[in-house]
């Protein structure tokens, strides 16, 4: 999972959105990030995030629990939290790392992250849903087709390049050699048939 911070102001066809910007998007190796429509096509979410030249910390809290997805934050110095993101169906596997990136494009903004707190919850889940928990692999959300990932072939080192081509360069000059004395052969028997 991932979370871009976006700034400036941009406007895409007929929608205009506002920036600094909050998105979240899943990522199972397969995509990429849009710099051109601001990451539209695989965001699960977002929302205005004002917090340009503020004389107080913001702080943003992302959770996950149960498939459920929630972002909240308190950027206005109250001390209150406000809805984001909340998206459900997200099945996201153990073991993966939390990422975080501020994207600015061409602009020149600064964003700091002062620090992140990451804590683990516990959850009382029943057997059925530890279950369907522990069998997530791919980091995925439900109603959304992430594309399959497919890795790509390494490629051929200089060695292994070589005797490909030497190989293919012996092999051709034996088929040649071969043909050229089946040839031979027929000739010399067509030739004994005349006579």
């Amino acid at each position: 999972m991932g979370m871009a911070w976006q700034s400036g102001t941009r406007r895409i066809g007929c929608s205009q959105r506002v920036f600094p910007y909050i998105s979240a998007m899943v990522n199972n190796g397969s995509l990429s990030y849009d710099h051109e429509r601001d990451g539209r096509p695989t965001e699960l979410g977002g929302c205005t995030a004002i917090v340009r030249n503020l004389h107080y910390d913001t702080f943003l809290v992302i959770r996950y629990v149960k498939r459920h997805l929630t972002i909240m934050m308190d950027i206005d110095g109250k001390h209150e939290w406000r809805d984001c993101i909340e998206v459900p169906g997200v099945r996201l596997p153990r073991g993966y790392y939390f990422g975080t990136s501020s994207i600015t494009g061409d602009l020149s903004d600064n964003h700091d992250v002062i620090s992140l707190k990451l804590f683990e919850l516990t959850v009382e889940r029943t057997p059925e849903e530890e279950k369907l928990h522990r069998d997530v692999f791919l980091p995925s959300v439900d109603n959304m087709k992430l594309p399959e990932v497919t890795a790509p072939l390494p490629p051929l080192s200089g060695l292994a390049l070589f005797l490909i081509v030497f190989f293919s360069l012996v092999s051709s000059v034996f088929a040649i050699v071969i043909g050229i004395i089946l040839y031979n052969k027929w000739q010399d028997q067509s030739r004994k048939r005349f006579y």
